[in-house]
């Protein structure tokens, strides 16, 4: 799945010892804000979630990071964003109006442990004797061209060039016959629009957007890897895809819905940049493919559509402590080589609940989940149980943290300062 920051999978606890290492992250870009422009406003949050399956064989999955997004922070025209994990870290400089009046320019560098592993799943079975370990980091340059268009959702074109390194290894449960890719080194340039956003957190009141992109991706000297080389690395591959989102809050009844349509296809696709599809951890990706019921990312997929959606009903009487939600998702999936199963159809329904605290400092979000379409060695149907913590440190009073906040919505979106 093609994101701004690369995902660190907690393959299998029996993997890891120490207690820290169980909070290994899969690192998200969902700061859309902050992929696709420079995002004006101060956040300080920390994020937890985990996905863990009830039944079958899969890895367990989950991340932990504290995300920091720091305006004038170095200098008035400065914004740092950092995303801060036990064993990875990314940060990206935003220097606005660095090139011209609605032109902004992003320096970013990534790298730790873990950050380039690989879980195989084929035909839902998680094949640990397949699956192994990446350690990497990438640094990249990013142009941000703010587009004027009427009303409060900003229009944002994006020119980001990346390049990539990664070592591979095998790891405790990996197949002795199994021989790990080759060290990689490649190439990224994504372009893109995006009109709207949604804001880095688990649940916002209002969101909506329109985008669209593209990625090429240039690998020096590819090989051939696992039994036999019976898989290789292409040299390169190339990506688009497209979403649509919305998310509403009813005023006079706090009910909430969130819809996302998501579709791409590929050219040359391979276990590195295939899309994949499944579990439920919101913050995992930029471009989250959200499956209930599935592992994380157990469908591997070269051309997809996807349609989900959550409805939001308050459970108490003030309306937002607590709520429940029902969600359902359904793709329509042609597979990446390698990783095709009966049928092209993958739908998850969930239940889940929520508590929010009076000063909304703590977010807590139980769900559990149940794929259709899971294939499991009892026959079709995955039960899935997660678990997903948000803490805001901006709304803690304390004197050293007074931060000024925009009303809410789409407006605070958009880069403060620019010319109509």
């Amino acid at each position: 799945m093609p994101d701004g920051l690369r995902a660190v999978i907690i393959e299998d606890v029996k993997n890891f010892s120490g207690a820290a290492l169980l909070l290994a992250p899969l690192l998200s870009a969902a700061a859309a804000p902050a992929s696709a422009q420079i995002d004006p406003e101060h956040r300080s949050l920390m994020q937890l979630g985990f996905d863990h399956a009830l039944d079958g064989r899969g890895p367990l999955a989950g991340y932990a990071f504290y995300y920091l997004n720091a305006p004038r922070r170095l200098s008035p025209r400065q914004t740092l964003r950092l995303a801060l994990a036990p064993i990875y870290a990314d940060a990206e400089l935003g220097i606005k109006e660095a090139l011209g009046a609605r032109g902004d320019l992003g320096l970013g560098l990534a790298g730790g442990a873990l950050a380039d592993s690989h879980s195989e799943i084929r035909q839902g079975r998680y094949r640990r004797g397949e699956s192994f370990q990446g350690n990497g980091g990438r640094a990249a340059v990013a142009l941000y061209q703010d587009i004027p268009v009427p009303g409060p959702a900003p229009l944002a074109g994006v020119l980001r060039a990346e390049v990539h390194h990664a070592r591979f290894a095998g790891e405790k449960g990996t197949d002795p016959a199994f021989v790990a890719p080759k060290a990689l080194d490649e190439g990224c340039l994504r372009t893109g629009f995006r009109l709207g956003g949604q804001e880095p957190v688990l649940r916002p009141n209002l969101a909506g957007e329109l985008s669209a992109w593209y990625e090429g991706r240039l690998r020096a000297a590819p090989g051939a890897y696992g039994f036999a080389d019976d898989r290789r690395i292409e040299d390169d591959t190339r990506l688009f895809w497209g979403r649509a989102l919305l998310a509403y809050n009813r005023p006079s009844s706090q009910a909430r819905f969130l819809a996302n349509l998501v579709g791409g296809g590929s050219v040359r696709p391979d276990r590195f940049s295939a899309y994949r599809l499944g579990g439920n951890l919101p913050l995992a990706a930029e471009f989250p493919l959200s499956l209930p019921g599935y592992y994380h990312e157990e469908v591997s997929a070269g051309r997809f559509v996807l349609l989900g959606g959550s409805y939001i009903v308050p459970l108490s009487r003030d309306k937002t402590t607590w709520t429940g939600a029902l969600t359902a998702a359904s793709a329509l999936v042609d597979y990446a080589p390698g990783h095709g199963q009966r049928g092209k159809t993958h739908t998850g329904v969930g239940l889940g609940a929520a508590y929010l605290s009076r000063s909304k400092t703590w977010q807590v979000l139980t769900a559990y989940g149940y794929g259709l379409n899971a294939a499991r060695g009892h026959g079709n149907g995955g039960h899935t149980l997660g678990l997903l913590v948000q803490y805001d440190f901006l709304t803690v009073k304390s004197p050293r943290l007074q931060p000024s906040r925009s009303s809410e919505g789409l407006r605070h979106l958009r880069p403060a300062g620019r010319r109509r």
